[in-house]
């Protein structure tokens, strides 16, 4: 499952702001300057002032990315650069490329995207960066040859590390346990759950028993009734964690209205909307996912960096990002953005997403 595209349900249209230009098939053969190209970076470059950084999302006024680049805003907004958000209604694979054109003749410094289609937008992102445009990507990647950094909003295995750890400290590093997945083919699903069981080889965990990884297919009803299979396979069951925002919300619902409420634990990867009466009801304490205002400012931040030419994307380069601190580029021009946020009653209200 990709969390995000979930998240796009959220969104209401908007009204699609006038863009001009197209793609055309010689544009597809224009060579991009690879990650890091022949520049050398200078780390010790001041933060250039009035750089113009532009925010194309995968869709307008979706709550998700209002939050991401509203955080963006604000960091362009602490090194005095100018900001601006354009995007389509639609999160079509090729809906973003006229944007692209368009921010390309306008001549931003600096554009940020969270990509539709990984191959679609490289073309016009090709273009861009030909005429000197740093492209930054974040919560969804472009391939490589289309952009200089990409913003990834937590490793996998800080994602399935944390996943437990944050279950046993609720049952108390003791009982049974399961999973509620997604698909049984979805790699990142499973590359987290891999995580999971080695975190649960620790010593610490000894206590605890991992006895079915059971898969909702990411749609609600099912991962309702899987979750209602597991009580009744497993009725002394002590704790769920559901990598899956579909899952975690269908589970969470069960729960709350079974014998089980208050008793099973359940944790995983949420949104604050729609795990928030569940948390202040006592159905669920902590669950975690990334926080979208910092993703967004990391973004504009490693814009800014690439601009003023503190950074070229290449693997090693670091940079700072304002309360976020020091970033290290990694392989493939990959920066993490950290370990998620755990939303809890004590912080929930404070996300709107």
């Amino acid at each position: 499952m990709s969390l995000l595209p979930k998240l796009t349900a959220l969104a209401v249209a908007s009204v699609l702001l006038t863009a001009c230009g197209g793609t055309t098939k010689d544009d597809a053969k224009t060579e991009a300057p690879a990650a890091g190209g022949g520049a050398s970076a200078n780390p010790n470059a001041p933060l250039k002032s009035g750089l113009k950084i532009a925010f194309l999302p995968k869709q307008i006024n979706n709550p998700y990315f209002t939050i991401a680049n509203k955080g963006g805003a604000d960091a362009v907004s602490a090194f005095k650069g100018e900001s601006k958000e354009v995007g389509p209604s639609d999160a079509s694979a090729s809906s973003q490329v006229s944007y692209i054109n368009t921010l390309t003749q306008q001549k931003q410094d600096v554009i940020v995207i969270s990509a539709n289609d990984s191959n679609a937008v490289v073309p016009a992102l090709k273009n861009a960066r030909n005429a000197g445009i740093k492209v930054v990507t974040y919560d969804s990647d472009a391939a490589v040859a289309g952009r200089d950094v990409f913003i990834n909003q937590a490793s996998a295995e800080d994602i399935g590390r944390t996943e437990v750890q944050l279950l046993a400290k609720q049952i108390g590093n003791k009982g049974k346990i399961a999973v509620l997945s997604a698909t049984p083919n979805a790699t990142n699903q499973n590359t987290w759950i891999e995580f999971m069981k080695d975190e649960l080889k620790k010593p610490e965990y000894k206590d605890i028993q991992l006895v079915k990884v059971a898969y909702g297919n990411d749609d609600d009803q099912k991962s309702f009734t899987e979750t209602q299979g597991l009580l009744k396979s497993y009725p002394d069951l002590k704790g769920i964690i559901s990598p899956t925002t579909v899952g975690i919300a269908a589970a969470a619902r069960y729960l709350s209205g079974s014998p089980y409420k208050g008793k099973v634990a359940l944790t995983g990867l949420g949104t604050p909307n729609q795990m928030r009466k569940f948390v202040k009801d006592g159905t669920v304490k902590e669950f975690e996912l990334w926080n979208p205002a910092d993703l967004g400012f990391l973004a504009a931040y490693a814009g800014g960096a690439l601009a003023s030419g503190q950074i070229t994307g290449k693997e090693g380069e670091t940079f700072e990002a304002g309360k976020l601190g020091k970033k290290t580029i990694g392989k493939d021009g990959v920066v993490i953005l950290g370990p998620p946020t755990v939303f809890n009653t004590g912080n929930i209200d404070q996300f709107d997403f």
